[in-house]
This record gives structure tokens, C-alpha cells and sequence, in this order.
């Protein structure tokens, strides 16, 4: 077994961040292992992902491009991918801890009959085996985790690693076919529907979030104006989702999406145990309750204790100020 592959996720143009972050990792694990860091990308059209892979640091990059890998599914992309870690055995194989990274990695470990830390938050090399860290019990415990079958597999959560540097670096491809054909294939995706304008929960910085001391959708008015000014993203707690107030797609949380935002804004959130699972790696954490005695403030950096609907158009209008004067 040898070398450390890193699935990345494109979007037919550029690397994403979680996948750039995933780059980061692997890099400095292929160093300490002395072994060769690999990229996989896969697509339609992946000249520019596949360049952008050599100049972040891969010392190789393996290319498949066909139409019938235009989107992540897995019964394209899983064995393609268990095909050539069958083939070249491995030693390590990262991807990011997304919806298509945790299917596609899982599918494969399946197939590879090999183990998988999934959710990983830190990454390090000890006796030859990589070590991983991953939260659990709900992010309350960390847990060390050695996968002791090959290939080690790993799925990386966003914004727990530093994204990697560009090198100037350049390489040539190598191209492989698909493994399965177009016409055996037996889903399709007819298209996606996307929020326009609305920053991504998962590579946000910044997210204000509102819980059920919003009241009602009405009450997501000065989060949301509070988000736009300082370009963040809006979460929402379950409760608040639960109640029809706003989309499921803005749930923070252990059924919703897990964040790690450099600043986490809860305003009327009480800061359940399910909710503090998806964001209690946020680098900086301000809580907004009437409640004193909420959980959030258990786990916030500073707290406020007083009426969201006060403190929320105060920090606009402050933050208004200093950011366009």
C-alpha cells in the first residue's frame, strides 16, 4: 500500500473550499508518511480542477472525463473510484465530509471492505498509521480513531483544516476510463434548485442564526438584516424549522448541517445538545437570550442576555456604520 489520494469536489471550473481544505490535510499527512499525494477528479470537463489539483500541491492527478459523470452519483462514481484504489492500492484515501463526500466515501469502504473515520476534525501520523480525532456523544467528546484495514479511509469536516497553497506547480494527467457506461446507469438528474443571492451555511465565516425566539418567519427580519451586512450566512435552530418558520436547508445542527464558521451569532436559540453538535466548533461563539440560564450560554464566548429584537438592529445599525464609513 502506498500513497494518500484526495477525492476533490469541483464545479467544473474551480476545486471547492472543503476540498482545497481536504488538500491541506493530506498533504501534510503524504508528507509525514513520505508518499506521494494524489488527486482524483472526476467530471465531465475537469481540465481546470485538474490543473488547479497539481498547483495546490498533488504530485499526480488521475482525470476521468466523460458526460456521464457530470454529476456526483454514486453508481458512476463509486466504482470508478474502487476500481483504481483496487488497482494502485493506496495507503490513504481523503475526502470532504460532504453530502456527495460521506456517500460516495461510505459506498466505497463498503466495496473496498476496509474502514472509515468519517466527520474528522484533526489529522497526524503515528506508527506508520494515520490517527484521527472525531467528535462524539454529540461533539460533548473527542474520540482517537486508527482504521487498521487498507486503505485507511478518512471524510474531513469543513473548515476544520486549513485550506491548501498554491505552489505554481504543473503536471500531466493521467486518464482513465469510466467504469461504468453511460447506458447502465439507472438514475438521472434532471436539474437543481439553488437559493440565488444566500451564502452557503457550510463555507460561511460568519453565520447568524435564529431559534424559536424569533416567534414566527417574521421574526428571521433582523437576522437576515444583520447576515446581509455582515455578509453571513443565515441558520436556523430545529425548532424553528420544525415550526414551517424557515427552509430546512438553514438547520444548524445534529439533523441539519454541522458548521464551524469563525463567528457563530444564536439569537433565541436555548443551545439543546442537538444544536450544539452542529456548531460547537465555531472559532467564536456570541449568544443573544433573555433566558440566563439558557445551555447556549454554557458554550458561548460572550453572551447577551436581553431581547433579540433589541440587540440584533442595534448590532446592524453599529455594524452598518463601521463597515461602509
Amino acid at each position: 500500500m502506498s500513497g494518500v489520494w484526495v477525492w476533490i469536489e469541483h464545479n467544473g471550473q474551480e476545486i471547492k473550499s472543503i476540498s482545497k481544505e481536504v488538500l491541506g490535510a493530506a498533504g501534510g499527512i503524504a508528507a509525514e508518511l513520505g508518499q506521494p499525494l494524489t488527486a482524483l477528479v472526476f467530471g465531465d470537463d475537469v481540465a481546470g480542477p485538474a490543473a488547479q489539483a497539481f498547483d495546490l500541491g498533488a504530485a499526480g492527478v488521475i482525470g476521468c472525463a466523460d458526460p456521464s459523470l457530470s454529476e456526483v452519483r454514486i453508481e458512476t462514481y463509486g466504482p470508478l473510484l474502487a476500481r483504481e484504489a483496487a488497482a494502485r492500492q493506496p495507503a490513504v484515501i481523503v475526502a470532504g465530509a460532504s453530502i456527495p463526500g460521506r456517500d460516495l466515501m461510505g459506498w466505497t469502504a463498503a466495496a473496498l471492505e476496509t474502514g472509515l473515520a468519517a466527520d474528522v476534525v484533526s489529522l497526524a501520523v503515528a506508527d506508520g498509521r494515520v490517527r484521527a480525532v472525531r467528535p462524539v456523544y454529540a461533539g460533548k467528546l473527542q474520540s482517537d480513531v486508527v482504521v487498521t484495514s487498507d486503505p485507511q479511509m478518512f471524510t474531513l469536516r469543513n473548515r476544520a483544516f486549513a485550506p491548501a497553497e498554491a505552489t505554481g506547480q504543473s503536471g500531466e494527467v493521467e486518464w482513465v476510463e469510466p467504469a461504468v457506461a453511460a447506458d447502465e446507469v439507472s438514475t438521472e438528474v434532471l436539474g437543481f434548485e439553488s437559493s440565488a443571492g444566500e451564502v452557503s451555511l457550510t463555507d460561511a465565516t460568519i453565520i447568524v442564526s435564529g431559534g424559536r425566539g424569533v416567534g414566527g418567519p417574521e421574526g428571521y427580519a433582523p437576522v437576515r438584516e444583520l447576515a446581509e451586512v455582515l455578509g453571513a450566512a443565515v441558520g436556523a435552530s430545529r425548532a424553528a424549522v420544525d415550526a414551517g418558520w424557515i427552509p430546512y436547508e438553514h438547520q444548524v445542527g445534529q439533523t441539519g448541517k454541522t458548521v464551524s464558521p469563525e463567528l457563530y451569532i444564536a439569537a433565541g436559540i436555548s443551545g439543546a445538545i442537538q444544536h450544539q453538535a452542529g456548531m460547537r466548533t465555531a472559532k467564536v461563539i456570541v449568544a443573544i437570550n433573555k433566558d440566563p440560564d439558557a445551555p447556549i450560554f454554557k458554550l458561548a464566548n460572550y453572551g447577551i442576555v436581553d431581547d433579540l429584537f433589541k440587540v440584533l438592529p442595534s448590532l446592524t445599525k453599529e455594524f452598518r456604520k463601521r463597515l461602509e464609513g
